[in-house]
């Protein structure tokens, strides 16, 4: 049962810290120049100092745009070499088919004259055939006969390879005129009336088509270069525009450094929303603990500020009773302290992902120390033996001591602990067969202080120190009536923690044990 009784250190609202003695400026001047005081020339430099030695891992604009060029200048590079080996090999063909048709107007019009000789029956279209050097030839030849040739041979001839046979049309590139590359077609063709095999050439200076390949390759690779850099831009901007949003955010949370805005409020895209949200939830959670501390600061020093002035009002009196003054008071600073230490050490403690603690030891432990305090009251635990729950160890102890020590110090001589799991928490009952309290006191007993029964010793913490505790660990606790004692009934609720591995040798069976 919990402490009962109402103390006058208990203050309706948010607690004032305690005003000290004031100093005077003349006493104490203070200096307004000189290195120790670098504030009352504006910020420390020390911060942008640290920012600027801060080690990063490069610009992502850059890395970005530089992995976009690198892959778009491969890929450009490969698409033009294609792109290159059709167009040129499509010019080749055109100028290869303008030369078999050459070839194949000399064999429709080749036939053998008296001697054995071959002859065009008709002259060919082109006039070129007729130039001297003029960059096209023919030439037909036969074991045995003289070369004919085209005009624009003039004094020079075409090689003939014996060995080589060719009864389909083959075409070659040579070098056998300096300074003329040429382009041959040749096709060995047996006329009728004549037993020779007669090797049709059409030649072609390379010039013409050399001088195509190299105009359409200077057109592709300015063509590619302005496409990739058009590219490169593209992935640029894209880039500046893509990355803008975390500038914002930047400026954002400069705007939240200077004062001038608490979150980041502006519209984002999806993918930056929950890394923002992630931001204000810790922004928020800072100003809690922030508040938090502040609001025990200051609780801690409205809490000290009554026993400390009942001191110096005994000291100044010269109380007989002084030394017992300060033993009383100096008892009820230490639970203040101890108070607002547990809710520190909670707080501090409860984003720790591993916070675990097994229940049955600890109400094991709790039961023989209250025990020892109060042999006369029989007290009784029951429930699984393998729960856990995600809070500190000692904050677990801190929790079931002052329940279970109020329910022996107010009850009448029985106390029973039921523990047991349910929908991810673990539920703890703490009964006694005391008087109980009205229901219209129950919320009020839980503030700093509170008491309802003064003829006992006590600080009036005990339950305000459990019903802190186990709020910051997500837990709730609440006072009822016990219907099988028909004292008070403490249902205090945990978060449970992960299940563990079992152990071969544990066991789950629920057990009573007792102590008189």
């Amino acid at each position: 049962m919990p402490e009962q009784s109402s103390s006058p250190e208990r203050g309706g609202g948010p607690a004032k810290p305690v005003e000290g003695p004031q100093r005077s400026e003349d006493a104490n001047p203070p200096l307004r120049s000189g290195p120790l005081h670098p504030a009352a020339h504006g910020p420390p430099p020390r911060a942008g100092a640290e920012l600027k030695a801060r080690k990063t891992t490069g610009s992502l604009s850059r890395r970005m745009i530089l992995i976009a060029a690198a892959w778009i200048s491969l890929l450009l590079a490969g698409g033009g070499f294609a792109l290159d080996r059709v167009l040129s090999g499509a010019v080749t063909r055109n100028f290869d088919d303008s030369l078999d048709y050459v070839l194949t107007a000399m064999v429709a019009s080749a036939e053998i004259g008296p001697g054995g000789e071959v002859l065009l029956n008709r002259p060919l279209g082109d006039q070129r055939f007729l130039e001297p050097n003029s960059g096209l030839y023919y030439q037909i030849s036969g074991q045995g006969f003289e070369h004919f040739r085209s005009r624009s041979l003039w004094d020079r001839s075409l090689q003939v390879r014996p060995r080589h046979q060719d009864l389909d049309p083959h075409i070659y590139d040579s070098k056998e005129f300096a300074e003329e590359p040429l382009r041959i077609l040749e096709r060995d063709v047996t006329l009728p009336g004549s037993q020779v095999r007669w090797r049709f050439q059409v030649a072609q200076s390379r010039e013409a088509l050399d001088e195509q390949i190299e105009v359409l390759r200077y057109t592709l690779i300015r063509s590619f270069a302005l496409l990739g850099l058009g590219l490169i831009a593209l992935a640029a901007l894209q880039t500046y525009y893509g990355l803008l949003p975390l500038r914002k955010v930047r400026k954002a949370i400069a705007r939240m450094r200077s004062g001038a805005a608490s979150r980041v409020d502006e519209p984002l895209p999806d993918e930056l929303t929950p890394m923002v949200e992630e931001l204000n939830g810790l922004i928020e959670h800072n100003e809690k603990q922030a508040e938090e501390a502040r609001r025990h600061a200051g609780n801690l020093a409205h809490a000290l500020k009554t026993p400390l002035t009942v001191i110096m009002n005994a000291a100044t009196a010269s109380a007989p009773d002084l030394p017992d003054t300060v033993c009383r008071e100096a008892t009820t600073m230490r639970r203040q302290v101890d108070h607002h230490l547990a809710r520190a050490r909670a707080v501090g403690r409860r984003g720790l992902v591993h916070s675990r603690a097994e229940v049955w030891p600890s109400l094991e432990a709790v039961e023989r120390a209250v025990g020892r305090l109060y042999p006369d009251v029989r007290i009784d635990i029951d429930g699984a033996k393998d729960l856990s729950v995600h809070v500190e160890r000692q904050d677990l102890d801190e929790l079931l001591g002052n329940l279970i020590e109020n329910a022996a110090k107010y009850g009448g001589g029985s106390v029973f602990v039921t523990v047991a799991g349910e929908a991810g928490f673990v539920e703890f009952l703490v009964e006694d067969d005391g008087m109980g309290i009205p229901e219209e006191e129950r919320l009020r007993i839980f503030d700093r202080g509170a008491r309802l029964d003064t003829s006992k010793p006590g600080t009036g913490l005990g339950l305000a120190i459990v019903r802190d505790v186990a709020e910051i660990y997500g837990g709730t606790v609440s006072l009822e009536e016990s219907e099988d004692l028909g004292g008070l009934l403490v249902r205090l609720r945990l978060p449970a923690a992960p299940e563990a591995e079992p152990e071969p040798s544990s066991t789950n069976r629920p057990t009573i044990k007792r102590r008189r």
